[in-house]
């Protein structure tokens, strides 16, 4: 793309992300409450993408919707690439639904002596959209989540976090910090129900795992996911969140102000904070304070490198109209190999 065009695309976006908000806030004071009691997640006029749960699409990525918080509007999307599979599944077998072809994962009534489960590493995903745009299920997101499932070799979670201006902050924050939770649940019932060998289940245990374990467990998660390899990966507000989330699970339950991680005196020291890969644009109007933070990791030895693309804007790498530049493509793709350092089983062998 042109660089004179990319620009002038920057300057756009800004302007249409600014009426935006102000006409969102203009309608939010006409209504109370009461008209979105549980939160907005999704704006009526974005396009958003189907959702699949079989690996029928092009590129073998299943996917599903789940509103995982009773009070709010909370949701996630979960891509599973089909390389979770340790065999080829037919429509007959009892893990693929008869009737549609969806991917069932694991569920008790499955013969427990199948073993067809392979474990990937778990991306908690967060758009962008300026906290007021945007969707897990946004066409855009989609696809840029099934690209990232695929090169990862993972498990993406996009979270479906509340917008502003109806959601007043910290709501996003608080919906990234109930999903790390939740993933944390999920882990723990799933030990309960696949850990060890079934042959071995006790009474007991059997009573566990067939009196909760098929409602309560997401069974794509129980039969592939591995929290230990957790991954938090946020696009513009999205890396706000991600840094915030990760910040609170550093923090163990303590309570913090998300405002801004550069402050001196912050609760968290910055040399607790994982590692941390940050992307910037060259014409990202918020790029110096991406580069300041990742420089401020590094004073304390943090693994933070700089990953800079020419010719590009802010959330070059998730927009519809720049999916399928160069930019983007190599984008995913570096992330991938940065991050396979950490989730790869044979620890820091990858090569770059």
């Amino acid at each position: 793309m042109p660089g004179v065009t990319v620009k002038l695309y920057s300057v756009l976006f800004k302007f249409l992300l600014k009426r935006r908000l102000e006409t969102l806030i203009r309608s939010s004071l006409l209504y109370s409450n009461t008209v979105h009691p549980f939160g907005v997640t999704a704006r009526p006029d974005d396009a958003v993408a189907s959702v699949n749960p079989t690996f029928a699409a092009a590129d073998g990525v299943a996917t599903k919707d789940i509103h995982i918080d009773p009070q709010t509007s909370l949701s996630i999307r979960i891509f599973l690439p089909d390389t979770a599979l340790a065999t080829n599944l037919s429509k007959k077998s009892s893990f693929i639904d008869a009737d549609n072809g969806a991917y069932r994962g694991y569920s008790p009534a499955i013969d427990r002596h199948i073993r067809n489960y392979r474990k990937l590493p778990v991306i908690l995903q967060f758009h962008g959209g300026g906290f007021v745009s945007g969707s897990c299920d946004a066409v855009a997101n989609d696809l840029f989540c099934r690209r990232i499932a695929k090169l990862l070799d993972a498990i993406v979670i996009a979270v479906g976090y509340r917008l502003a201006p109806e959601n007043r902050y910290p709501a996003a924050f608080e919906d990234g910090v109930k999903v790390l939770n939740w993933l944390g649940k999920q882990a723990h019932l799933a030990d309960c129900v696949v850990g060890g060998d079934f042959r071995r289940l006790d009474i007991h245990r059997q009573q566990i795992v067939d009196g909760f374990g098929e409602s309560m467990v997401e069974p794509w998660l129980a039969a592939h996911g591995d929290p230990s390899r957790c991954v938090l990966l946020g696009v513009s507000c999205g890396a706000n969140i991600a840094n915030y989330v990760a910040q609170k699970a550093v923090e163990a339950g303590k309570l913090l102000d998300p405002a801004n991680p550069l402050l001196p005196n912050r609760e968290t020291p910055l040399k607790y904070i994982p590692p941390t890969l940050t992307v910037v644009a060259e014409h990202d109007w918020m790029r110096d304070r991406a580069i300041a933070y990742s420089e401020e990791l590094r004073k304390v030895n943090v693994d933070a490198p700089v990953l800079d693309y020419k010719d590009t804007v802010h959330e070059f790498a998730t927009l519809d109209m720049l999916l399928k530049t160069p930019q983007a493509q190599a984008c995913a793709e570096d992330i991938a190999i940065w991050v396979k350092k950490y989730t790869s089983l044979r620890g820091h062998e990858f090569s770059y």
